[in-house]
């Protein structure tokens, strides 16, 4: 008899104790709601939204038995109800032990089930299945042909080009329970559905996960971080239930009001967990005598109320994971059909035991957990041992493409160290032809621990223990997990004599080198140089050329890294390797373009990339392709010309697998591409390439990730968004801390921090950070590059520092920005200048330096020259098509030009630059343009107000701030204590207190000291 079998006649049983009463038969099948309509109507709100078309994921988070489950069933009969169609994929505790993709094979399979192969292969693009058969065979061969990348890629795309099929007949909620059990692939598939649901129309997205086990080094932690930041995910903790809901669970259990002292028990002793209020409740309707101690007795009580036979097959069930196959627990069991359906009925009956197409799982896995725990030690052992011998001999018991896996996780249960050895390893080749990096490292890590344990090991395997770290590095560097392939590198480079495998030792320590380059060690170079050492050109020239080209791209510049281009090149013209003849070209390009690391188009280094492309195409190289991208799009975007930047690192990724991208140069082109987007003002742009790269399955290294933050950084600051920048420019900072010094890498986070430090904190602290950044980095002899950006930020501290001294009569701020401005001249004189985007810097630096000498009684030049330092700034920024540094150099110009008397020029310069701060949402320097205006009775625009409005009211640039306000303000930013505010205005101090509170309301700042700071950046006290 099969499970479905079972069910069918449970309408004419009776139950072990007798009748089966309605009530109890409510209690066994059906699930009771109650105090969730907050978290119900979010759910619809969520589904609506994706019936209109808009992408939308909900992450349902809570404690064990507080009723997920049971919230998702409901809301899936709604959504049903309504069109939707709804697929649910559970997560195995299986899963973390290296199950993977285990939710989407059970997504899939219902599926087929429900509509067949062919219909699910007609899906997909050129109804091709080569991904999806890798987790369901039934769709046909899969390919295990190629690069695992690839081939991972491949399946992604196929579930969503599923997905995306289905939707466009209905809307469809995709339901994945008990997240925090996901493997790492099905999390990464998650990641990549969530963040491709702009792409579809109609997809709703459920994740429920038990927020109770995540603890600090939980594998799902980083995962829920990053779908946080995607702005149509939206994350929901479901509580306990307050006393008037548990009171009505126990009512809709019971079928009857419960009496008072019940009631009262009841919760008290549950604590509001639906679950423990069911487990609690004996089946007459009373509490429990039995009372538990913890929720793993309580879930024992339901079992142990069954005869003997039924709970012995529930023991042996319970070893066999989520789901048990009913012919696979009847081989473990022992018992022929019709004993084992006689011993099962009551589990199910007592909705212990549900059935699950041809098996069984617990109603909840606590159930499973608990009966597992209490087996005894020789039982626990003897049970799984059962389950991988049955498995070992009939794998048709369990899914296909299982048994491997399944078999090694019973024998490591079953604390078989042989067997258990041979079955990871086995199971992490079949997680590698799944391409499953991180479950295969996972497995082969339990290879090398039951290594010792095991003395013929490499006879039962075949394979040595080096061999087994050195797949076990592949794994990681696939896997991402750089410090654990430095271990495991350091490893296997004990285990082996240099001289006698020299090849072997230097792919070790190229490996290990590369693992420290990817988390920013400095000792990796050392690494590589040893490395050379070991292959002479006559020993292994492919190995050399690698290594020599690794060396060639070490920064900070090694002994004659040019040298090691040139031999690359060389030997690989030898040999008449094309691949590796393009990529030492590539390198030598770089080298070509000189300090200022920047190139036009059509230059000679452009040139020779375009030569490196030719042959790597030839040759099918598309990591040395994508490379060429790399250094392409860096050296345009040098020069300037960064729609041709942006062009280039975009063209490169368009048909490329993502997951080739992301073990390969897929971060840098995101990098490269947000950068020319954010110079060129297409802010939303450079933010989606940069959130993509950050939170899908690119999954940069610490310092590419510390770059990408840079650049988001930089545009939540330019926006005016404080918070979103305060998060990003410490992490920066921590990633980059301990790393090697790169121009490239600090440099861009100096000239963040002095412009965080001048919004956040004021001219004060930007010239300390400014000061910093000469003192910790060698600027004059850094990479123009990247150096005259922090030289001009630099000055434009000390010209707001200069502008506030001069406002307060602050000395000691005086003599601050003087100094620094000594210090920022004497770097800029040593630097030189390539390229128009470098001196359009130069020329803004210049300008900076003139107005600021102004203010500081140094002996300036006339305002006239001013504007004119200022309009030449200008045409720099405008002639890169840059709209934000124009913005602010008009807005410079403008105040030049009213110092001058200018009005008329000061007007059209300001009416130039609103539009373009207010179309790149660059809210801080729309309101400086404002004040100005304000300040000067200049009208921005047609529908603009400005020049028509009262002394006494407020105006659009001043945050709403009245005149009496700003008086007040005044004597704030003088550090006037509310008593002095009132005696100075002559209102009451309870009147100043008011003004007071309303200013930090307007300014949105949390204390007087930052409504200070942020009313001299703004120069609201200039009005």
């Amino acid at each position: 008899m099969t499970a479905e079998s079972i069910a069918s006649e449970l309408s004419g049983m009776s139950d072990p104790c007798g009748t089966l009463t309605p009530e109890m038969s409510e209690r066994a099948s059906c699930p009771v709601l109650v105090g969730r309509d907050e978290q119900m109507a979010a759910l619809e709100a969520a589904f609506a939204s994706v019936r209109q078309g808009g992408p939308s994921a909900v992450l349902l988070g809570g404690e064990a038995g507080v009723g997920k489950s049971r919230l998702v069933s409901e809301f899936s009969r709604t959504a049903a109800s309504a069109g939707a169609r709804v697929l649910t994929g559970g997560c195995l505790e299986l899963g973390t032990d290296g199950l993977p993709f285990a939710p989407f094979t059970a997504v899939l399979r219902e599926l087929v089930h429900e509509m067949g192969a062919d219909a699910v292969a007609a899906m997909l693009p050129g109804r091709t299945t080569r991904g999806l058969a890798r987790l369901l065979p039934e769709l046909g061969e899969p390919d295990t042909s190629g690069d695992p990348a690839e081939a991972r890629a491949r399946l992604f795309e196929e579930v969503l080009s599923a997905l995306d099929h289905l939707t466009r007949h209905s809307p469809v909620v995709l339901v994945i329970e008990d997240a925090h059990w996901a493997d790492r692939s099905s999390r990464d598939l998650l990641m990549f559905l969530v963040g491709n649901q702009r792409a579809l129309s109609g997809l709703l997205i459920v994740v429920t996960f038990r927020s109770d086990e995540l603890h600090r080094t939980h594998p799902l932690r980083p995962l829920l971080a990053a779908l946080d930041r995607i702005g149509w995910v939206e994350r929901i903790e479901l509580p306990r239930l307050t006393r008037l809901d548990a009171d009505e669970l126990v009512l809709r259990i019971l079928g009857r009001q419960p009496a008072s002292d019940l009631a009262d028990a009841l919760y008290h002793r549950s604590e509001g967990n639906p679950l423990f209020v069911e487990a609690l409740l004996c089946c007459d309707g009373e509490l429990s005598q039995e009372l538990p101690e913890s929720l793993r007795d309580l879930l024992l009580d339901s079992v142990r109320k069954l005869p003997e036979d039924t709970q012995e097959v529930l023991r042996v069930a319970s070893a066999g994971g989520d789901r048990t196959g009913h012919a696979l627990l009847g081989t473990v069991s022992g018992l022929d059909d019709a004993a084992l359906t006689r011993a099962l009925r009551p589990a199910v009956v007592a909705n212990v035991l549900q059935p699950r197409g041809d098996g069984y799982a617990f109603r909840h896995e606590l159930i499973r957990e608990a009966v597992h725990e209490d087996l005894l030690p020789g039982e626990h052992g003897r049970l799984h041992s059962r389950f991988a011998e049955a498995i070992d001999a009939d794998p048709a018991l369990v899914p296909p493409g299982r048994a491997a896996i399944e078999m090694a996780h019973h024998w490591h249960a079953a604390h078989d160290a042989a067997w258990a050895l041979i079955g990871a390893w086995r199971a992490a080749a079949q997680a590698g032809r799944a391409v499953a990096a991180a479950e295969r490292l996972s497995l082969l890590a339990r290879v090398l621990e039951l290594w010792d344990q095991v003395p013929d090991a490499a006879e039962r395997i075949g394979a040595g223990h080096t061999e087994v770290l050195e797949e076990a590095i592949s794994a990681a560097r696939d896997a991402g997990e750089f410090e654990r392939g430095i271990a495991l590198a350091t490893s296997a480079l004990k285990e082996l004599t240099p001289a006698a495998e020299p090849v072997r030792v230097a792919k070790l320590l190229s490996s290990r080198g590369d693992f420290r380059m990817k988390l920013g060690r400095k000792e990796f170079t050392r690494d590589l140089e040893d490395a050379l050492e070991r292959v002479p050109v006559d020993v292994s020239p492919s190995t050399r050329v690698e290594i020599l080209i690794a060396l060639a791209h070490c920064p900070p510049k090694v002994t004659n890294e040019r040298a090691y281009a040139e031999e690359a090149l060389a030997i690989a013209r030898q040999t008449g390797d094309e691949a590796a003849e393009a990529n030492a070209l590539l390198t030598l390009a770089m080298y070509n373009t000189g300090d200022g690391q920047q190139a036009p188009s059509g230059s000679g280094p452009l040139e020779l990339i375009a030569q490196a492309r030719a042959m790597a195409e030839h040759r099918g190289a598309g990591e040395v392709l994508l490379q060429a991208a790399v250094n392409e799009s860096h050296l345009l975007e040098g020069a300037g010309e960064h729609e041709l930047a942006a062009e280039s690192a975009r063209r490169a990724t368009v048909d490329v697998d993502p997951q080739v991208l992301s073990r390969t140069s897929g971060s840098l082109l995101a990098i490269n591409q947000a950068e020319s987007l954010s110079a060129l003002g297409r802010w939303d742009e450079a933010l989606k390439v940069a959130g993509g790269a950050m939170d899908m399955y690119l999954a940069p290294g610490p310092m590419h990730r510390a770059m990408l933050q840079v650049i988001i950084g930089s545009i939540a600051l330019a926006r005016g968004d404080l918070a979103a920048a305060a998060q990003n420019v410490p992490a920066a900072r921590d990633a980059m801390r301990s790393a090697r010094y790169q121009d490239q890498h600090q440099l861009p986070l100096a000239r963040l921090e002095i412009l965080f430090a001048l919004g956040q904190d004021g001219p004060a602290a930007a010239l300390a950070a400014a000061a910093q950044a000469v003192d910790r980095f060698e600027l004059s002899g850094s990479s123009p590059r990247y150096t005259w950006p922090v030289v001009a930020a630099g000055a434009g501290a000390v010209l707001a520092a200069a502008r506030r001294a001069a406002g307060v009569h602050d000395e000691r701020l005086r003599d601050e920005a003087a100094a620094m401005l000594d210090r920022l001249r004497t770097v800029a004189e040593k630097l030189g200048t390539f390229g128009p985007e470098q001196q359009a810097f130069q020329l803004t630096f210049t300008a900076a330096d003139a107005d600021a000498t102004r203010l500081l009684d140094e002996g300036g030049g006339e305002a006239a020259e001013l504007v004119a330092a200022w309009d030449d700034a200008a045409a720099a920024w405008a002639g890169l098509s840059e709209p934000y540094p124009l913005g602010e150099a008009l807005l410079q110009a403008a105040e030049a030009a009213l110092a001058c008397g200018d009005r008329d020029g000061a007007a059209g310069r300001l009416q130039r630059a609103a539009p373009l701060a207010a179309g790149l949402g660059a809210r801080p320097l729309s309101e400086q343009i404002a004040i100005l205006a304000r300040r000067a009775r200049i009208r921005l625009a047609a529908d603009d107000t400005t020049a028509g409005q009262g002394l006494g009211d407020p105006g659009p640039g001043d945050h709403g701030l009245t005149e009496r306000e700003l008086e007040v303000l005044r004597l704030v930013a003088a550090g006037r204590s509310n008593r002095e505010i009132a005696a100075e205005l002559f209102i009451s101090p309870k009147t100043a207190s008011v003004h007071v509170s309303n200013i930090l309301g307007k300014l949105d700042v949390a204390s007087r000291g930052e409504a200070a700071a942020k009313a001299h950046t703004l120069r609201l006290l200039e009005m």
